[in-house]
């Protein structure tokens, strides 16, 4: 075996020692190999887009740099290796070179420079010695600090097709047939750069955390990140299987709204990818529907259908008291959720009557108003008339146990008679008496109300009980 392929073999080995499967892809045949660097990016990194408008975003990791090269059969003695450098945020004129108004270099860019070092070590493996450069000095060696700028997708693409100039990081000029061909910048004009970018940099966030251990805050059992889960706001941690039973009870009991930390006083809420992660299909369906429900109730301007077998959400017009539902057809009263009843008051249950009069008494000027208009103003009044009645009788009264006649006791002992059936009965525990002899209830000493025949009963009736025949 000659001495170049001895050195291209024993380099080959060494780099696949050094990289894993996903940042080193070699072929069969030896010659050819890909490398995916990914560079370090100092904290509190930006990314800057410029387009109609400009929006600046923090990342941690951005799209790697890709080398491909072929490796000569007279590599390393003479030859360099053939390669090219791709990447989705660097043009190709940071890939290649930036050139002066005169048409001289200004500014040596990457594929330039990797000549510079093989012409530093020709007759050596290189390869090496460009990764080192490529993953340690690219973002010194441009100049790129943060935020970093990038253009809209249309932008680029105008830039490079539609026009016959280049603009690079200095704001210099280029031909593009001065570009370097070596130089591939990988972007689609037809895609979204930022999301490919912003996409990359999530991946890359979640592999980081996947990796490492983290202390559950429920259980207090150490986890990989792989099985734990990470409230982004809050960047509390917990495992997936004491979140995945909150998240089920919490559905469960309908509090959808209420999927936050579960650390004490935080309100770091869970997003929809993270709750459909952990819980099963159907408990995600309740969970879509009650927060799409709860969502729709906030808004003034949608109702649902009174019918149970519906109750589809209908949107309603500002100032009307109809709904038509989209779905079944059914026209209703906003308000009182029955058939729609044009201008005319909305009729109240007994029930509503009831409780009308405290809310009536109760309420502002304008819902006063409301009510009034809502109701009619003589419903209102004969409500709160009854309710004064009813409250009257139920302080002042008691009803026959056998009629259920309301009897008032002005006066006299605690055998009552009603003047409607009458019947006798005990004024104190409401129990009938006999026809026959009533105050026997009253001597036995079994009774309730035994030697209570005068209980509560004044002075003056006491004297007068003697000639009281009833």
């Amino acid at each position: 075996m000659s001495d170049d392929q001895e050195a291209k073999k024993d380099e080959l080995l060494a780099l696949t020692s050094i990289y894993d499967e996903e940042e080193f892809h070699g072929v069969e045949s030896g010659n050819e190999g890909e490398i995916h660097l990914c560079l370090e990016l100092p904290p509190n990194f930006k990314l800057l887009v410029k387009g109609q408008t400009s929006t600046e975003y923090n990342i941690s990791f951005l799209p790697p740099l890709v080398l491909s090269f072929e490796l000569p059969a007279d590599y390393p003695s003479v030859s360099s290796p053939i390669f090219t450098i791709s990447c989705k945020w660097l043009t190709r004129v940071q890939l290649s070179s930036l050139w002066s108004l005169n048409g001289f270099p200004e500014i040596t860019a990457l594929c330039r420079r990797l000549d510079e070092l093989w012409e530093e070590n020709q007759g050596n493996v290189v390869l090496f010695t460009w990764i080192q450069f490529l993953k340690e000095e690219t973002l010194e060696f441009l100049g790129i600090q943060s935020p970093l700028e990038i253009q809209s997708n249309c932008s680029q693409h105008q830039c490079e097709s539609g026009q016959k100039e280049a603009v690079g990081i200095s704001g210099e000029k280029s031909k593009p047939q001065d570009l370097d061909p070596r130089a591939v910048q990988e972007v689609d004009p037809h895609t979204d750069i930022l999301t490919q970018l912003l996409d990359f940099d999530e991946a890359q966030k979640q592999k980081v955390f996947d990796g490492k251990v983290f202390c559950c805050g429920i259980c207090y059992s150490e986890k990989l990140g792989s099985d734990s889960l990470l409230f982004k706001e809050c960047q509390h941690v917990y495992c997936k299987a004491c979140i995945k039973e909150y998240f089920q009870i919490q559905i469960r009991d309908g509090k959808v709204q209420y999927l936050n930390c579960p650390e004490p006083k935080c309100m770091s809420m869970a997003t929809p990818t993270q709750v459909k992660l952990l819980v099963g299909e159907d408990e995600f369906a309740r969970y879509d529907r009650l927060l799409l429900q709860s969502s729709l109730d906030l808004m003034a301007d949608v109702v649902y259908c009174p019918r149970m077998s519906c109750c589809m959400a209908v949107m309603v017009e500002p100032d009307s008291t109809m709904g038509i539902c989209p779905s079944c057809r059914y026209a209703f009263c906003t308000l009182c959720k029955r058939s729609y009843h044009g201008l005319s008051n909305c009729i109240a249950t007994t029930d509503e009557l009831r409780s009308l009069r405290d809310e009536y008494i109760n309420a502002s000027e304008e819902v006063k108003k409301f009510l009034e208009k809502r109701f009619g103003k003589r419903v209102i009044q004969k409500a709160v008339e009854e309710s004064y009645s009813t409250e009257w009788l139920k302080s002042n009264t008691k009803q026959c146990p056998c009629c259920g006649s309301n009897i008032e006791k002005v006066h006299g002992c605690n055998k009552m008679t009603c003047s409607s059936c009458q019947k006798y009965f005990c004024w104190i525990c409401l129990g009938a008496l006999s026809k026959v002899n009533p105050y026997s209830h009253f001597n036995n000493p079994s009774s309730p109300c035994y030697n209570q025949l005068f209980q509560g009963v004044a002075m003056e009736d006491e004297e007068g009980f003697g000639s009281d025949e009833d």
